[in-house]
């Protein structure tokens, strides 16, 4: 880590990027080994330890964006590593608007872990997809932590492939276990209720995330009560929900009890961060 390298061709020789132009590489079935962040996109924000990184496509050969991207390839690579929790090599590039980043060449930066991926409408008015990158191994943030309520986890315990950090937000848990009785935790999509050892199992999930960019509130308006499987669905955009709680993309109403009041303008900010998948969908 902290390695600088003059050119792309210099990373591609040296094994720390197998692309001799592309940002991302990888492969849409396995995932992707790494990225390089320098400012091509004007989405991009990167913070240190934490990066919003735009996926590719959408450009001409000026560089300028002038289309829709697209779920697949390399964008879709990135998904892979979110699902079964690859990590990814970050090289950043030159690019004088971010301190984060070398004065010339390439820089190699360690690894970070895809967090979350949602699809939104760019600076430049076209859709593009977007991932949230976290550090791993480095829980010291190089720059004043601009999450509130988000402190940087300990380590998870080491094995025999590689060690790892857990980074999450510290939710309300007053709001959730209440919820989460009112429902007696039963599922709001299926219906499940998880019998554990002498109680019951169901998660809260966030239809807004909490934390940058999406500034999600921790309040009984933006949580529904799901179970394991629809909490991961819901989370990758495998379903959504519409603004009279219809199931877009599985079949199915959530059900939703009288006293809880779901805020319509997180429903409407879900489906719009998987736009792409719910268009053809009604």
């Amino acid at each position: 880590m902290g390695t600088e390298f003059p050119s792309y061709a210099a990373l591609y020789a040296a094994g720390i990027h197998n692309h001799t132009q592309a940002g991302i590489s990888g492969s849409s079935k396995q995932g992707a080994d790494s990225i390089v962040v320098s400012g091509g996109y004007q989405d991009d924000q990167d913070f240190g330890n934490e990066i919003i990184y735009t996926g590719h496509g959408g450009r001409d050969s000026a560089g300028r964006h002038v289309d829709d991207q697209k779920l697949e390839r390399g964008n879709l690579a990135l998904v892979v590593n979110e699902i079964e929790g690859l990590p990814l090599r970050v090289i950043r590039g030159a690019d004088q608007t971010n301190p984060f980043a070398p004065a010339e060449g390439y820089r190699y930066d360690g690894l970070f872990r895809v967090d979350s991926h949602w699809c939104d409408v760019g600076k430049a008015g076209f859709k593009v997809w977007r991932y949230r990158l976290l550090k791993i191994g480095d829980e010291s943030p190089t720059q004043e932590d601009h999450t509130p309520g988000a402190p940087y986890e300990g380590d998870n315990a080491q094995t025999h492939r590689l060690t790892t950090s857990v980074q999450r937000i510290v939710r309300d848990t007053k709001q959730a276990k209440m919820l989460k009785w009112y429902y007696r935790h039963t599922c709001q999509v299926c219906g499940i209720r998880i019998a554990v050892a002498g109680a019951h199992y169901i998660e809260a999930a966030h239809i807004r995330p909490l934390g940058k960019p999406h500034d999600g509130p921790d309040t009984t308006d933006n949580i529904i009560c799901l179970c394991p499987n629809h909490h991961i669905m819901f989370d990758l955009g495998a379903f959504s929900i519409s603004d009279d709680y219809a199931l877009i993309g599985i079949e199915g109403k959530l059900s939703v009890r009288d006293g809880h009041k779901i805020n319509s303008e997180h429903l409407a900010y879900h489906r719009e961060r998987f736009l792409s998948r719910f268009e053809s969908r009604g």
